[in-house]
């Protein structure tokens, strides 16, 4: 595959996952040739994802399932993002999570006491909400009593769905609107459209010129805008043709159908 002229400006890739690289268990059509072909053009590339139901351990397997070589430092989580803001700001805390097991570890690891199945629940420092598909009224009830008693509000973001084969899920957003109806509170929201995933990727990649590739207006390319970065949007995930045609600001640099059209020369700039 060769590069459109629009990749060829840029020396560094920063992919989403969820949308861009696969949906569900299946490479978004051409995604393994695209990536293979970044890098043999000298292409640095690091993946992301807002998704944060698996440790980053989990994302390099899948990537290596599908075809696409990746090592632990290749992949930026919202997972490990939160994990280091609360290991940074509230290392000793006592904490109520809503998520999977995975965002209870990175909880964990970052120093701060679980109080989930605990009495004291309801008395956490800081709560916590995440992307699962095991959320409880129970635990909904418990978030409830704790913000309302003052506790921190974190969430992972705000993505109402992420995109599956056969339509698209609900997402964290969804399950937090449900939390911040009931605490009548807002979450500080760590992933995208914050930009830290992106300033964590630019650390690792180095300095050159960067291309942010997703599928969402309001988590990607709002994102690569906080960080300052150009960013392209691709239509296999979350976003219509009709909603990028409405873009305004930020805008994508470039539309395509999805990553291997993006790369190999298909898009709309």
């Amino acid at each position: 595959m060769s590069l459109s002229a629009l990749v060829s400006r840029y020396d560094q890739f920063v992919l989403d996952l969820d949308g861009c690289v696969w949906v569900g268990d299946e490479p978004t059509p051409g995604a393994v040739d695209a990536v293979a072909a970044l890098r043999a053009a000298g292409k640095r590339v690091a993946f992301v994802t807002n998704d944060p139901r698996h440790a980053g351990e989990d994302y390099v397997g899948k990537l290596w399932r599908l075809g696409i070589q990746a090592s632990l430092a290749d992949v930026v989580t919202v997972g490990g993002a939160l994990q280091h803001l609360l290991a940074e700001t509230r290392p000793r805390g006592k904490t109520f999570v809503i998520g999977s097991d995975a965002l209870r570890k990175h909880v964990a690891d970052a120093g701060l006491a679980l109080l989930n199945g605990s009495d004291l629940a309801e008395r956490a420092d800081v709560v916590v909400v995440g992307g699962t598909d095991r959320f409880t009224y129970d635990e909904l009830r418990t978030a409830t009593f704790a913000l309302r008693r003052g506790a921190d509000f974190l969430a992972t973001s705000r993505d109402p769905t992420y995109p599956m084969p056969d339509g698209l899920w609900p997402g964290t957003g969804a399950l937090l609107a449900a939390v911040e109806t009931a605490a009548d509170r807002k979450a500080a929201i760590v992933g995208k459209p914050e930009p830290q995933l992106f300033l964590t990727a630019l650390d690792r990649l180095g300095e050159g010129r960067t291309l942010v590739v997703g599928d969402r207006l309001d988590a990607d390319v709002a994102a690569a805008s906080a960080a300052g970065l150009e960013a392209a949007l691709v239509l296999s995930g979350g976003t219509s043709a009709e909603e990028a045609e409405r873009a305004s600001d930020p805008r994508p640099v470039s539309v395509a159908a999805n990553l291997a059209s993006l790369v190999g020369g298909d898009e709309d700039g």
